[in-house]
């Protein structure tokens, strides 16, 4: 998913779900900070290295890919943007730990995992809720592809096909896939960018969805492929379907972070809350363009009646470099670092104590934006 989603439309679920707009406002500012907040920024304020959401291509690039480096690599890709489905799951052969652990790190909705992170954001803060979201929502958008480097999981066929309509019924066009990065995707002549196919189990050329390019982040997308862990058997992905599924549970989640139900259970979904606006919802989420965000901008004032200001990286960083260290733990930052550490050493627990090795293990150093944990 992208800013459109895990901003914009994060605002409009957290609106529903009973926040107010400046606490909606600091929700979906968390939720697509989760993309951003690399090394390379948490180095530049002065933060924890540690608390690292995402990899810059840079940060990729220079990565190592020795067991240490995947394991670095896993930790931060399975806890903030492929969650995996099941920990316990049995692939459909019978193969080596080795790929078991990998085959285990796939992503999906509804999963124990899931639970786990919207449970621990419970009694947070904002921030804490923010990162929860972003993390159920790719769990929709990232399904069967995993958070770890590796061929046999993350590869694809070459065949790809957008299933979209045409006078009246579904049609199928073949998709191609190029590999320049500064290339927009033309979706009018069906051509996207996507990694270099490597032989290399552990390039990071394998890592998540990247065989795949941009199709999944694509809310309109309804597409047909061959993953290599499916034995390059086809499936087929709906993604609007997918994303309203991520966004009634969304407003479900925030219902419950926010203490207005009791428990949260998988495979449930607020729809009697989004129903009022599902038709506007859908209309968003079957356009067929690369940016959404000025419909889901549009939608998410049409709500609340408030403007929702423009993403601003650098709008909480001075407030955090300028605090003593003993204040940056009630900065916005600082309460952001705090909720992304909790959930990172939740994950890598959970993983971990399933006998899976590839996060390798977390320790909780400290519950101080300095102390971190790795």
């Amino acid at each position: 998913m992208e800013e459109s989603f895990h901003y914009y439309a994060t605002y409009c679920a957290a609106y529903l779900a009973g926040y107010s707009h400046e606490e909606s406002m600091d929700i979906c500012y968390s939720a697509q900070f989760v993309d951003l907040c690399s090394r390379t920024l948490l180095t530049k304020i002065g933060g924890p290295n540690t608390a690292a959401t995402t990899q810059l291509q840079l940060e990729l690039m220079d990565a190592r890919t020795d067991k240490t480096g995947l394991q670095d690599i896993t930790r931060i890709w399975s806890s903030f943007h492929f969650l995996p489905r099941d920990l316990k799951a049995e692939p459909p052969r019978r193969t080596s730990k080795k790929y078991k652990d990998k085959y285990r790190l796939i992503c999906g909705p509804n999963g124990d995992l899931v639970v786990d992170t919207v449970e621990l954001a419970r009694g947070s803060s904002l921030q804490a809720a923010g990162v929860a979201m972003h993390v159920l929502a790719d769990t929709w958008a990232h399904t069967n592809f995993a958070g770890t480097t590796s061929l046999v999981i993350n590869n694809t066929g070459y065949e790809f096909y957008e299933i979209l309509p045409e006078n009246g019924k579904m049609v199928e066009r073949h998709l191609t896939f190029r590999h320049s990065a500064s290339a927009p995707d033309n979706l009018e002549k069906g051509k996207y960018t996507n990694t270099v196919f490597q032989t290399v189990e552990n390039t990071i050329m394998n890592l998540g969805h990247g065989r795949a390019g941009h199709l999944p982040d694509y809310s309109f997308m309804r597409w047909r492929y061959m993953p290599a862990w499916g034995n390059y058997e086809e499936i087929i992905k709906d993604n609007p379907s997918d994303y309203l599924h991520a966004f009634t549970q969304m407003v479900y989640a925030l219902r419950y972070i926010r203490g207005d139900i009791p428990a949260f259970e998988k495979e449930t979904y607020d729809t009697e809350t989004v129903r009022p606006w599902v038709k506007e919802i859908k209309k968003i989420l079957v356009k067929r363009q690369l940016d959404a965000c000025p419909d889901w901008k549009a939608l998410g004032e049409k709500m609340s009646g408030c403007e929702v200001e423009a993403f601003d990286l650098d709008k909480y960083q001075e407030e955090f470099v300028n605090a003593s260290h003993e204040e940056r733990d009630e900065t916005f930052l600082g309460k952001f670092i705090l909720a992304a550490t909790a959930h990172k050493s939740m994950v890598t627990n959970r993983i971990y104590s399933s006998g899976n090795k590839l996060a390798g293990i977390s320790i909780t150093r400290s519950k101080s934006v300095d102390g971190g944990e790795q």
